[in-house]
């Protein structure tokens, strides 16, 4: 199972990019194999058109993909964080992004990391100035607002997803009882007439057995178990298709419950 398969693609999509809007933060969802899910909300040309597009920037920001947790400082000095995407204990993808200062930028300090990555140094900091400035502890509390809001709605898509399942499943059940009542309604139906020529047969009999005389009293005895027979069949055919009104009009209620 992929995140794709419990949550639209649009979906996801407009929370992070409200989320970047709101916080001023870079945002992206990837896969459990670093692969973009959605597109990038609010990335910075500092980290994407520099640093990572420099060999050394690129390698160490890989680095810091695969070991940062929570929200970290990057090696080019900036904050950043990764929170993971969870559904019953399984991980399934991370919430990254950041692409922040935490303070106000020692220059020298990032022109010398521009000369360290073979980045021109005027270029590098002129896209640090557009570099969104947060507190450490703002930057912390977004970072965990991120993790709360996508692993709530993706977790919201799954529940909903199951209880779609859940619910096929008992309409499909609703369906088998409803139709099984039918038959055995049908069916009882059936035998309770089969029990009513049983009667006229033991009336038959008996009258027989009565013209017979003394010769037919060996008879009369059959007859007269053929009636009980007849009588205490009737009674559990009617207790039959009483049971199973009772049942349909319950599965009737379910399925107009289902209907609402």
């Amino acid at each position: 199972m992929e995140l794709l398969d419990i949550i639209k693609l649009e979906d996801l999509q407009k929370m992070q990019d409200m989320f970047a809007l709101a916080t001023g933060m870079a945002s992206i969802t990837v896969d459990m194999d670093g692969k973009f899910i959605t597109n990038p909300s609010n990335f910075t040309d500092f980290c994407m058109k520099y640093t990572r597009k420099s060999e050394k920037g690129g390698e160490r920001c890989a680095r810091c993909s695969r070991e940062g947790k929570g929200a970290y400082f990057c090696h080019a000095g900036l904050m950043d964080f990764a929170e993971p995407i969870m559904i019953n204990g399984i991980q399934y993808g991370n919430a990254i992004g950041g692409q922040v200062l935490a303070g106000e930028p020692d220059i020298e300090k990032f022109k010398e990391t521009a000369r360290e990555l073979g980045i021109p140094e005027d270029e590098y900091i002129e896209a640090l100035r557009k570099v969104p400035i947060r507190s450490e502890a703002s930057i912390r509390a977004a970072a965990e607002l991120m993790k709360q809001l996508v692993n709530a709605l993706v977790n919201l898509r799954y529940a909903m997803q199951k209880n779609e399942m859940k619910i096929a499943v008992l309409e499909q059940e609703i369906k088998t009882i409803s139709d099984r009542t039918k038959s055995i309604t049908s069916k009882a139906k059936n035998l309770e007439g089969i029990s009513k020529k049983q009667s006229i047969l033991s009336l038959n009999a008996a009258i027989e057995a009565g013209r017979a005389g003394n010769s037919g009293q060996g008879f009369q005895v059959v007859a007269d178990q053929m009636g009980v027979l007849a009588k205490t069949s009737d009674k559990i055919y009617e207790v039959i298709i009483e049971d199973a009104n009772v049942i349909y009009k319950s599965v009737q209620s379910v399925e107009e419950t289902f209907k609402e």
